[in-house]
């Protein structure tokens, strides 16, 4: 039989490093900016992160255990300001320099992986071990430690209060950005930036530090995904080239919630539990079959991305400026 019990914890855990990533996503496509580079962004701020763990548990003494809050800040801030330092490299490239925005973030893409590998490599040296990883298990389970009651709680427990801080952190913040987009000023001048930028700046709106923010802001969001996956999900296990497409289906999961970052919440969830489908559901030895199952994220894209252009309305179409950067004389 099908088991649930096991299934589910997994699909969420797959699936919050492309709740972090799609929240980024649209925060920065809600400004107009298309920014293809977060699977790079997220790979940095994976990266960045272990870089801080790895130096941290290297300069303790030997026998010496890690402080739970120590180990936790380091790879943190280092994940925020590795992914910041992205989003302000697209953003000067696309908004000041007015570059072509998918030329842009493909560039990204693989200037992080890039940097991500080279230091991965690094660190994997530096450590003088056999095996081509690095293995930061103090730092993990100061990430990935579940609620202190969630064990007494039975299947509710596993299934609601068995992840990591920064699960819930990834809910948060993607709630918040919702009622950011949909209740406040600021994401009413958001959403202006990126309909319509002219008119935007016309009613006095400062286009590029909207832009500017927008941009860094998703960039920081997105690389927590990175982190994520490589504290938590992997258990502080550092691999190159192990995230996979994760950074695409985080793409892909922004136009199936048709830029609403709350309703990505359970997106992320559905997303995550068709990426590893393939794992639960027996198909013996035809790995076509196991092939077909993994296509299924994007498929189900492809699907909504369709009914979305055939039904026309408004809500459910891309901010009307995505992808193209304002120039003020052209107006």
């Amino acid at each position: 039989m099908f088991d649930f019990l096991s299934f589910i914890p997994r699909a969420v855990m797959q699936g919050i490093p492309l709740l972090y990533g799609s929240t980024g996503e649209t925060l920065t496509e809600k400004a107009g900016n298309l920014n293809l580079g977060i699977p790079g962004i997220m790979y940095v701020g994976g990266i960045s992160g272990v870089i801080g763990g790895f130096l941290y548990e290297q300069s303790l003494p030997a026998g010496t255990s890690v402080v739970p809050f120590i180990a936790v800040a380091i790879p943190l801030v280092c994940c925020l300001v590795g992914s910041l330092l992205m989003g302000l490299l697209y953003c000067f490239l696309t908004v000041t320099l007015r570059a072509n925005q998918n030329v842009t973030g493909l560039a990204l893409t693989t200037f992080g992986i890039g940097v991500g590998n080279f230091f991965g490599g690094s660190l994997i040296k530096l450590s003088g071990k056999d095996v081509p990883a690095i293995t930061l298990t103090a730092t993990a389970e100061c990430f990935s430690a579940p609620l202190p009651f969630a064990a007494n709680l039975g299947w509710f427990g596993k299934l609601f209060l068995s992840y990591g801080f920064l699960a819930y952190v990834a809910i948060a913040i993607a709630l918040f950005a919702s009622y950011v987009l949909k209740r406040t000023r600021v994401g009413l001048h958001l959403r202006a930036v990126g309909e319509s930028p002219a008119t935007a700046d016309a009613a006095g709106i400062d286009v590029n530090r909207y832009k500017y923010r927008a941009t860094c802001i998703g960039s920081m969001i997105a690389g927590l995904g990175g982190l994520y996956y490589v504290m938590d999900y992997a258990r502080g296990i550092w691999s190159n080239d192990a995230f996979g497409d994760r950074g695409w289906l985080a793409i892909a999961l922004v136009i199936f919630t048709i830029w609403r970052p709350n309703v990505g919440v359970i997106a992320s969830v559905l997303f995550g539990g068709l990426y590893i489908l393939h794992m639960y559901i027996p198909t013996g030895m035809n790995l076509a079959i196991k092939e077909i199952y993994k296509m299924l994220p994007y498929v189900v894209t492809i699907i909504v991305l369709v009914l979305s252009s055939i039904r026309k309305k408004r809500e459910t179409q891309p901010p009307e400026s995505l992808g193209r950067s304002y120039f003020r004389e052209d107006r």
